[in-house]
This record gives C-alpha cells, sequence and structure tokens, in this order.
C-alpha cells in the first residue's frame, strides 16, 4: 500500500489556517498569562498582594530606593499605572514614596521594615510557580529567555 501526499496547500489555506485562533502565538501567550495569573492568585493572597504589586516589591528586594520611572521602564508600566499601585502598597504600609531631595521631579520608593518582612513569606512563590508549570529549572530558563526575546522585538517593531 502507497503511502498517499497530502496535496501541497493553496495560498487561501494558508491564510485560513492564519486566521484560527490555536495558530495564534499571541493568544497561547495571552491564555497562559490568564493560566499564570490562577497559579499566582492563591500564593499572593497570602502576602495581601495582588500580582502587579508582587512584582514592584520583587524589584524593590532587589534593589531598594529605585525611582518611580525606574521602576515602571522595568515593568513595562505607564507613570498613571504604576502611580496608584504604589499608592496602594504604601497604604498597605510595605513601601514608602518621597520626592528625590536633589530633584524634585523625581519620586523616589523605599521599603518599610514590613515591606522587608514579607520577603520572607515570598520566597516559597518561585518553586510553586516551577512546580505548576511542570517544567525543569532549564526548560524554564530557555522559554522564559525566548518570551523575552519575543517581547523585546516585538517592542522594537512598535517603535519603528
Amino acid at each position: 500500500m502507497a503511502a498517499q501526499k497530502t496535496p501541497p496547500k493553496s495560498d487561501a489555506q494558508d491564510q485560513d489556517d492564519a486566521l484560527r485562533l490555536s495558530e495564534f502565538l499571541c493568544f497561547a501567550v495571552y491564555s497562559a498569562s490568564h493560566a499564570f495569573n490562577r497559579v499566582y492568585k492563591p500564593l499572593l493572597d497570602e502576602l495581601g498582594l495582588t500580582y502587579p504589586q508582587y512584582l514592584a516589591m520583587v524589584l524593590l528586594w532587589e534593589r531598594d530606593d529605585q525611582t518611580v520611572g525606574s521602576l515602571g521602564e522595568k515593568l513595562f508600566l505607564e507613570s498613571s499605572t504604576l502611580t496608584p499601585l504604589l499608592k496602594r502598597l504604601e497604604a498597605l504600609g510595605h513601601i514608602r514614596r518621597t520626592r528625590d531631595p536633589n530633584d524634585e521631579r523625581q519620586v523616589r520608593v523605599r521599603l518599610t521594615d514590613k515591606g522587608r518582612a514579607i520577603r520572607e513569606k515570598a520566597r516559597a512563590v518561585p518553586a510553586c510557580i516551577l512546580e505548576a508549570s511542570g517544567l525543569e529549572i532549564d526548560e524554564l530558563r530557555r522559554l522564559r529567555s525566548e518570551i523575552a526575546a519575543l517581547r523585546n522585538a516585538l517592542e522594537d517593531h512598535s517603535r519603528a
């Protein structure tokens, strides 16, 4: 019995396939983001943080005393989005925002003792995410690197 060859696809078929949701890379990333949020939510609820607040805290745990602008660049957030997030963290007692005495235009963000203390509770979060992903650490690092490269290419394209 001879193997049957699949006829080559026409341009119209390729275009039809390109409009299938299952073929959209952006949908795979979007839906994965929602899945991540479902895994993160109970972990972050224990810390009393939302995911964006957690990300801001992670940056401050890496390096305390940063400007709002610096945090915004690293988080890919505009000041109009970041400022309310930081106000909520300040209301929770995790950070303190102050004007930079050397440049009044800059607002500096510093951890409080309470903000530094929740870092200990947060230490378990990355391991929980790794376990939930079903990936080995090397696979996770490779995938993260590829997604970051994709993000950078898309950012470069949107600036052009």
